[in-house]
């Protein structure tokens, strides 16, 4: 058998293998953040959970299948393992990239939801508590008794 083909079999499982155990461990650990971002929402949570599995397997495997063609023919072992180093290398930097992309785009979201909350006071204001407010309302200007 040919060694490209032999390159093109262990490359396609490895990142295959590599992409599904990513994206499960994504998904399982990144509930518990999700809900947080999402204000407790477990159910949305749970869907945007889903939609960025799917959207993370769409494009990391489409990636891979891309990635798929080499450069030049394998004819010895040395060379194969040269260009299945190459390939998973850069399909492990590729799934790092996007997770390190996904954690800074829902952190900012978390963020923002923990501005939002710490400027609503808990107890919505009911009065001054040192006397006499500070404030008075303005006051319709007198008109001029008549005949003056």
């Amino acid at each position: 058998m040919d060694l490209t083909v032999v390159a093109y079999v262990v490359y396609l499982a490895i990142s295959g293998a590599l992409t599904v155990w990513v994206a499960w461990t994504l998904s399982r650990a990144g509930r518990v953040f999700l809900a947080d971002v999402l204000h407790g929402n477990e159910k949305l949570a749970e869907a945007v959970n889903h939609l960025l599995v799917v959207g993370f397997y769409l494009v990391n495997l489409g990636f891979v299948a891309l990635y798929l063609k080499g450069g030049d023919n394998i004819g010895n072992t040395r060379e194969l393992f040269e260009a299945l180093s190459v390939k998973v290398g850069v399909v492990l930097l590729v799934l790092g990239g996007m997770h390190l992309a996904n954690v800074y785009v829902l952190n900012r979201i978390r963020r923002r939801g923990i501005m939002e909350r710490d400027q609503i006071p808990p107890v919505p204001p009911q009065g001054w508590t040192g006397g006499p407010s500070p404030w008075t309302a303005p006051t319709a200007p007198t008109p001029p008794p008549a005949g003056a």
